[in-house]
């Protein structure tokens, strides 16, 4: 097992508390406009899996109606440009998650992994990760697949599962950098 270094603990609380404080005005005002599109309180909580398989609870903006349960036309803007994940900042404060890592998935995929590809586990999730990147449109790649269960388990997961192993073995400070870099220009 990989000591886990210490510059991405350095890195996550001085870049996320700062950020917290900065965008506290621009939660309010998301928090609002959620709450009253999507129902009160417009916190998505949902179980994930964490470092060493070990369960959390992820943070994210309601997007879908707390009724009719179909998205919100606030939600649809929140998760077209990943406003919806702005929460999850807090799960990097609480120590859950970190900026760079694998994303965070739900139980029967990362907690199933076998050999070498359990070295993800290892890791905390991430904010933003190379495979969430590159598939930052997947909501759209998996409606456009006759079995879209079957191309993600069949043809997704399996990418990100590689891409976040090439991660693992390649975890620096400057690859962390990048990421973040790539991440902001492609939110633009």
């Amino acid at each position: 097992m990989k000591k886990y270094p210490w510059w991405k603990a350095m890195m996550d609380y001085g870049i996320v508390l700062p950020a917290i404080l900065v965008l506290l005005p621009v939660l309010l005002i998301l928090f609002l406009a959620a709450s009253l599109d999507t129902g009160f309180p417009c916190i998505f909580r949902q179980e994930r899996i964490g470092r060493y398989g070990k369960v959390f609870i992820i943070y994210k903006f309601r997007t879908y109606h707390s009724v009719t349960h179909t998205k919100s036309r606030v939600g649809n803007w929140m998760r077209k440009n990943k406003l919806d994940e702005l929460p999850q900042l807090f799960n990097i404060l609480k120590g859950d998650m970190s900026l760079v890592g694998p994303r965070p998935d739900i139980s029967g995929y990362y907690d199933f992994l076998k050999g070498d590809d359990r070295l993800i586990l290892e890791l905390k999730p991430g904010l933003t990760s190379e495979a969430g990147i590159k598939y930052k449109n997947e909501e759209k790649i998996l409606s456009q697949q006759t079995n879209a269960l079957e191309y993600n388990d069949e043809v997704l997961f399996p990418e990100k599962v590689k891409m976040n192993l090439d991660y693992y073995h390649n975890l620096t400070f400057k690859n962390d950098l990048r990421i973040l870099l790539k991440t902001l220009s492609v939110l633009r």
